[in-house]
């Protein structure tokens, strides 16, 4: 009998026997539930008939990409100064928020994009942009329950499988873990750039003031960045060190 720790705590108290699935996906080599519990629901869970077959690049190659891209776009002569765009970025924020409408913005210009994606602002550490490249590169794939847990590189995921993917992205973790193990992970309180909520039975992050949670999805198709707050009530709160 086969057993997969997904989104919820590890161990027992997380295992799932999926022999018994009358019509176990068939895109991956590792059978596993399509939703069997509420956050699930709640991430709007891909119906096991449905073919997935878009895989997700190796976390690493996100991470490089995005640092390639960051080298790439090095200041130039007659750039502005990193002054003058703090500059405007505060008097643009200043307009955005009298208008009433400062939704999509991180507090340290992390945008969310009308695409789904998260674009850094001006000042935002490598190790962060990598990390927000490889939410990027999952954050309208599909959701499966236990998907990105038999490995990064999978065509669905679920809450600790996308935290994992990210945060490998940016270097920061190099095995998968379950929302449980994510919980104990990293240092205690929020942190400055990336603050990790997670219990026994769902994760999300926030980055930047954005949230990236599978449960804010919005639809089938929408994105795991979200705008919008939620309670983190029940929440064990960490983040990664020096972050």
């Amino acid at each position: 009998m086969f057993v997969l720790g997904g989104c919820g705590g590890s161990g027992a108290e997380n295992e799932v026997a999926t022999a018994a699935q009358a019509t176990p996906p068939t895109v991956t080599a590792t059978p596993r539930p399509i939703a069997d519990n509420a956050e699930a629901d709640e991430s709007f869970a891909t119906d096991a008939s449905v073919e997935l077959t878009e895989k997700a690049p190796k976390p690493g190659a996100v991470g490089k990409a995005a640092e390639t891209l960051a080298k790439a776009q090095l200041i130039s002569p007659g750039a502005p100064s990193d002054e003058e765009i703090a500059r405007e970025l505060k008097q643009m924020d200043a307009a955005v928020a009298a208008e009433g409408s400062g939704r999509g913005r991180g507090a340290r210009g992390l945008t969310l994009g009308s695409d789904g994606t998260a674009t850094p602002g001006p000042g935002t550490p490598e190790v962060v942009k990598r990390v927000i490249a490889g939410a990027n590169a999952i954050a309208k794939f599909p959701y499966v329950y236990g998907g990105g847990h038999g490995s990064f590189v999978d065509t669905a995921y679920d809450c600790s499988g996308s935290l994992s993917y990210a945060l490998a992205a940016g270097g920061l973790l190099d095995v998968t873990k379950t929302s449980g193990e994510l919980a104990r992970t990293g240092e205690k309180g929020p942190g400055e750039w990336i603050t990790i909520y997670a219990n026994a039975g769902h994760t999300f992050m926030v980055v930047d003031g954005l949230r990236y949670d599978t449960s804010g999805r919005g639809g089938p198709l929408g994105s795991r960045w979200n705008a919008s707050p939620r309670s983190t009530k029940g929440f064990q709160v960490t983040h990664p060190p020096g972050f």
